[in-house]
């Protein structure tokens, strides 16, 4: 039977609309070259993260003598740097990504059988729910922080949705209508860097963990596809080399990895102590509660899928065994057996080696985020 093609790309085309429309994503997928779009994106880029993360470090300077303050401007710095982050990753790696995605396209790892399309179809149709979800709450989450402000009775003067040094008077009308909308522009930017770029790296483990899905039934029936067994086998073989090539040529995401996971901890950790700071059930209590929520869902779908791929990679002996191997002849039995020593130990997606994405890596991101918050509760105990 021919096989179903699903269209992969289909999945991520908002998402890649999304980054070429803020500059990170060369049209006709290019690679970045000099003209008209490498001019855009450097400064809608320029303006809107490294220029409001400037105003916000330098805002360090002048309160650094009070740790609520500081600490209630570092925690945001951290995972707009992080935004900056991954959009250096990108661009550096864009070659690499654009033929990753021409991969997915092509015919490798497609369905043979109506079965398993339906059993991609389904793996993706739970990821598609989970990433609304996740968009609602980052773009709650991005509302609150633009609103809050002007949603909070309690405040005697002019505020803004970030504390940040500007060279004026932004309280001076319209300075402060420009300033303010200046910093909502700027923490939509942002969000759509994390939003859509999340979204792609999630893609890529959710495709992955859907190949191990397709290698596992493939094993489980190779006897039944053809009288040659030898080169079934051999088939599943190339189609489980294949993955790991996929796997290995995305690693140039460990970077992006690694310095979300040490920041998420520490932004949760400095969230929950910020909550103890603010009045309950205020508009800022509320946009700091949609924050962490939103930092957390991050963080939880990256181990989540890296789990996903782990528990799955792990599946693939078992399924060779679920095979019907005991009416093989023995040179077949060899070569499979040669294969189930060699794919026992399961794949994990890393961060540099640092951490591995799975579900004990985010139990012990929380473990440490609560210490944060300890830690720096005593602290501000003792300063009262």
């Amino acid at each position: 039977m021919d096989a179903v093609h699903h269209d992969w790309k289909n999945t991520m085309n908002m998402n890649l609309l999304f980054l070429k429309i803020i500059g990170v994503w060369p049209r006709k997928n290019e690679i970045y070259k000099p003209g008209f779009y490498m001019v855009y994106g450097g400064l809608m880029i320029g303006l809107f993260v490294v220029c409001h993360i400037a105003t916000q470090v330098i805002n360090i300077y002048f309160v650094r003598e009070n740790l609520a303050s500081v600490v209630g401007i570092v925690y945001i710095i951290l995972l707009e740097i992080t935004g900056f982050v991954k959009v250096f990753f990108i661009l550096k790696n864009i070659k690499k990504l654009n033929e990753r995605v021409t991969l997915l396209e092509s015919n490798w790892f497609q369905g043979i059988n109506h079965e398993q399309h339906i059993l991609i179809e389904s793996s993706v149709k739970f990821w598609k729910t989970v990433y609304r979800m996740f968009m609602v709450v980052c773009f709650s989450s991005s509302a609150f922080w633009m609103t809050f402000p002007l949603l909070d009775a309690s405040a005697e003067e002019k505020r803004l949705p970030f504390l940040a040094w500007y060279p004026y008077d932004y309280k001076i009308s319209p300075l402060y209508e420009i300033t303010y909308g200046f910093q909502v522009i700027s923490v939509s930017y942002l969000s759509l860097i994390h939003l859509n770029v999340d979204h792609l790296m999630y893609t890529f483990n959710v495709y992955t963990k859907c190949q191990f899905d397709i290698l596992c039934d493939n094993l489980r029936n190779f006897t039944k596809v053809s009288s040659d067994l030898n080169n079934n086998l051999i088939t599943c073989v190339l189609d489980h080399k294949r993955i790991l090539s996929f796997v290995e040529d995305c690693k140039f995401f460990s970077g992006i990895f690694v310095f979300h996971l040490i920041i998420s901890g520490v932004s949760i950790g400095i969230t929950m102590f910020q909550l103890t700071l603010v009045v309950p059930f205020s508009s800022e209590f509320y946009s700091l509660v949609s924050y962490g929520l939103s930092i957390t869902a991050q963080i939880f779908m990256y181990c989540w899928y890296g789990n996903e791929v782990e528990l799955k990679s792990n599946l693939v002996s078992y399924a060779a065994f679920e095979s019907d191997w005991t009416e093989l002849p023995h040179h077949v039995k060899k070569n499979l057996l040669i294969f189930i020593i060699n794919v026992i130990k399961p794949i994990k997606i890393s961060a540099y080696d640092v951490f591995y994405l799975s579900v004990e890596t985010f139990m012990t991101i929380l473990s440490t985020a609560w210490s944060y918050f300890a830690l720096l509760y005593q602290l501000s105990s003792r300063d009262k």
